[in-house]
């Protein structure tokens, strides 16, 4: 059901709008987690190193798709506050066609150049394979992913929430299900870690686009509705682009600092894998709650209503820091425990490696949570360079420093003292960027009405 973020309280509207949001992203974690418990608990330890090694790659992929699903949801909620009904499916037709182009560039490009990245990061020779399998089958289901995420976009632009959630939850349950069939029952191995989250995800993918085409055509509109245009791609592309090179920057950074991590060993690399799985829920968490701050603030903006984009703020702030409580507790004093699923032994450096990752960061979440609430208004009232600013140099800090850390201190640890660091940085200028823009938004509104 389309919601109108413009109205209501906005600390309400936010939980309402979020929560089914925060939902989604668990089950959307899943498909990940399932995947390494998988090939932890019923193939090995190799299987598991294999699959987190992978991982950092297809980031790559997912940077594209997390762009393409901002752009797409930023302009259409600016569209939709707005009223601006026709130009608002134009939007949606105009992502969908340019998306399409970018998928089967990227599959080309991931199919000639996966084994020669598994390379560049040092994957050692007894994980190639494996990593290069569950890289394959993966690059095979990126149109899925690219239209789960714009489908999903579209439904947060129009203020549903709910929709996506219920169509992740089933689709998540279901990959366990299949992984745990293809692996221990049919024996494939990595294969069918990969498999499974293909069809999954494809069946997700299809349900998702066809009732985003259903939700659009209940949405009555005058004037001619473009199937393309160019001038609607420039406005996408204006928030797009700088979230698709965020996110990817970020995975070439993690890709460097997966190369660092390479150079400890299989165990390492296990406990890593595991450890960021965890880790990845709460900041994709987190970030998804961003992206909805980013949907209630462009529609207020396309609204006109400046004074309800603070107000999210501290609300987002308030919402996100309640969230950030159990994750950070059960993180910092219970992270051995959520290790155990994804490891064959309970004792060992891999084990050892992903509870000190986790209790290293687990307090950080408080910092790093208000960053993305900043950044989800930065993002929907457009402010995209300061929105990079602020990344780019939390990514830029982190790779130095895990670089630099680990040679200092001689282990594992070093790099992992480099996530806080840049955190803590970022954050500052995220908020400091979000509440000069909003003060500039208010005076530019007051002008126009004086004038």
């Amino acid at each position: 059901m389309n919601k109108d973020l413009t109205v209501g309280r906005p600390e309400s509207v936010l939980w309402r709008f979020c929560l089914p949001l925060f939902g989604s992203v668990i089950f959307q974690q899943l498909y990940n987690i399932a995947d390494s418990f998988v090939a932890g608990q019923f193939i090995g330890e190799n299987a598991l190193a294999a699959v987190g090694n992978s991982y950092e790659i297809t980031l790559i992929f997912i940077a594209f798709a997390f762009g393409c699903n901002i752009g797409c949801s930023v302009i259409v909620s600016q569209l939709f506050g707005a009223k601006k009904y026709s130009e608002m499916k134009t939007a949606v037709w105009t992502t969908l066609i340019a998306s399409a182009v970018l998928v089967a560039v990227l599959m080309l490009v991931g199919f000639l150049l996966g084994e020669r990245l598994l390379a560049l990061i040092d994957t050692p020779d007894e994980l190639m394979r494996d990593s290069l399998t569950y890289l394959n089958i993966y690059i095979l289901g990126v149109p899925f992913l690219f239209f789960y995420n714009i489908a999903t976009g579209i439904f947060s632009a129009l203020g549903d929430s709910r929709t996506p959630f219920i169509f992740l939850a089933i689709s998540s349950v279901s990959n366990i299900a299949v992984d745990i069939l293809f692996v221990k029952t049919f024996e494939m191995g990595v294969n069918g870690v990969a498999w499974a989250t293909f069809i999954c995800q494809g069946v997700s993918a299809v349900l998702a686009i066809i009732v985003v085409f259903r939700r659009l055509a209940a949405v009555r509109t005058e004037g001619k509705v473009r199937v393309f245009s160019g001038s609607m791609l420039g406005k996408i592309a204006v928030i797009a682009i700088p979230s698709i090179l965020q996110q990817s920057f970020i995975s070439v950074g993690n890709i460097i600092i997966q190369s660092v991590i390479n150079g400890f060993g299989a165990s390492v690399i296990a406990g890593y894998a595991a450890a960021v799985k965890l880790n990845n829920l709460v900041i994709t968490s987190f970030t998804t709650l961003g992206n909805g701050i980013s949907n209630y603030t462009a529609q207020n903006l396309g609204a006109g209503k400046i004074d309800r984009i603070g107000q999210g703020l501290k609300a987002g702030i308030k919402l996100i820091w309640g969230l950030c409580i159990p994750f950070a507790v059960l993180y910092f004093f219970f992270g051995r425990y959520g290790m155990y699923p994804f490891m064959e032994n309970r004792t060992g450096l891999a084990l050892d490696t992903g509870v000190t990752y986790l209790r290293i960061l687990a307090p950080f979440y408080f910092v790093v949570s208000a960053k993305l609430v900043a950044d989800g208004i930065l993002r929907g009232t457009g402010m995209m360079g300061r929105f990079m600013t602020s990344t780019f140099t939390d990514l830029i800090l982190r790779v130095v420093l895990a670089i630099v850390l680990s040679r200092v201190i001689g282990s594992a640890t070093g790099i992992w003292l480099a996530w806080p660091i840049g955190w803590t940085i970022a954050t500052v200028m995220s908020l400091l960027f979000c509440v000069n823009g909003i003060k500039k938004l208010k005076r530019e509104k007051t002008g126009r009405i004086d004038r």
